[in-house]
């Protein structure tokens, strides 16, 4: 039986967990160089935390090289809670995972950042 593919509002919080922790890496001043490159610094964005911290523990962990690919539920939050103790162990940075209840706060904070 094929495994249910994650939804529109999941993907969207996936994604602004990868957001999230590009701010909370940065705020905390741990860079792409403190992280991955000892020489160049490099700021997070969400686009590179999914290429260099998460997509390399789906992979290892799954075996799937796409995010679309992962399991509904399990493979995501197993992919997000190696992230998150890894990141929380070496540097101290924990980011909670977007939900139903904190995402519409999220949401609500970035747009006053826009204006």
């Amino acid at each position: 039986m094929p495994k249910e593919k994650r939804t529109l509002q999941q993907n969207s919080a996936l994604h602004l967990f990868f957001r999230l922790l590009a701010d909370e890496l940065n705020n905390a001043g741990l860079d792409m160089r403190q992280v991955l490159l000892p020489s160049v610094e490099i700021p997070w964005t969400s686009k590179n935390i999914k290429e260099y911290l998460w997509r390399p523990i789906q992979t290892a962990y799954t075996g799937k090289n796409s995010t679309t690919d992962l399991d509904k539920i399990k493979e995501i939050s197993d992919v997000y809670e190696i992230l998150n103790r890894h990141l929380g162990e070496k540097f101290g940075v924990h980011v909670e995972f977007p939900s139903i209840e904190n995402t519409e706060e999220y949401l609500k904070s970035f747009e006053k950042e826009k204006l």
